[in-house]
């Protein structure tokens, strides 16, 4: 047997009445489809390390979002929260969770790329992401159409735009959701590299 370049030579003994042959398996292939597992991997890492800061820094700019307008009266004190509604509080929760998931899944993702063939830990990585996904997408919608409201207002319920006058939190819950945003479609290109990567392993 001889190696030479991508291929190798195996030598095939005679047999009766035939004379000694050589056999040329080539071992390019293989070596390619190895590179091509190891890039979707290392392309994966960067993904999350990208969504991750997306979804710390929604969290972070919604966390922050408090302002109080340096006027009041004797009864009352003029202040906008993130705590002054569930769907803020839901969407700050939902987003610690997806960068908590981001941060396990991280030495995963280094498995991929030490190990390219490892299927069934991206099996489990892309029904994580799609479930993790479904979150992201959830609260950064329902954060949206408050957010929506909190600038244009809604005059059918009565529900006065407040962004005029509370400008730094209307920037900040707004930045919020873009992070969100942002994370969530990274997610998606996540599960589409995932289930190419699998897909290739067959």
């Amino acid at each position: 047997m001889k190696n030479s370049g991508d291929s190798t030579v195996i030598d095939v003994p005679p047999t009766a009445g035939s004379s000694k042959k050589k056999a040329v398996v080539s071992t390019a292939p293989r070596q390619a489809g190895g590179g091509v597992k190891r890039g979707l991997a290392i392309f994966d890492f960067v993904l999350r390390l990208g969504a991750l800061g997306a979804a710390l820094g929604a969290a972070a700019s919604m966390g922050t979002s408090d302002e109080t307008l340096p006027f009041f009266t004797q009864f009352f004190q003029f202040e906008a929260s993130y705590d002054d509604l569930p769907t803020f509080q839901f969407f700050l929760i939902a987003m610690g969770i997806v960068a908590g998931y981001l941060v396990l899944s991280l030495p995963f993702s280094i498995v991929c790329i030490v190990r390219p063939g490892a299927v069934g830990i991206r099996l489990l990585l892309l029904i994580l992401d799609t479930v993790v996904l479904t979150l992201a997408t959830s609260a950064a919608a329902a954060a949206a159409a408050i957010v929506y409201l909190a600038h244009d207002g809604n005059t059918s319920t009565n529900w006065l735009a407040i962004c005029d006058q509370f400008e730094d939190f209307c920037q900040k819950i707004s930045g919020a959701v873009i992070g969100a945003f942002i994370a969530a479609v990274l997610m998606m290109f996540l599960i589409l590299l995932s289930a190419f990567a699998i897909r290739n392993t067959h």
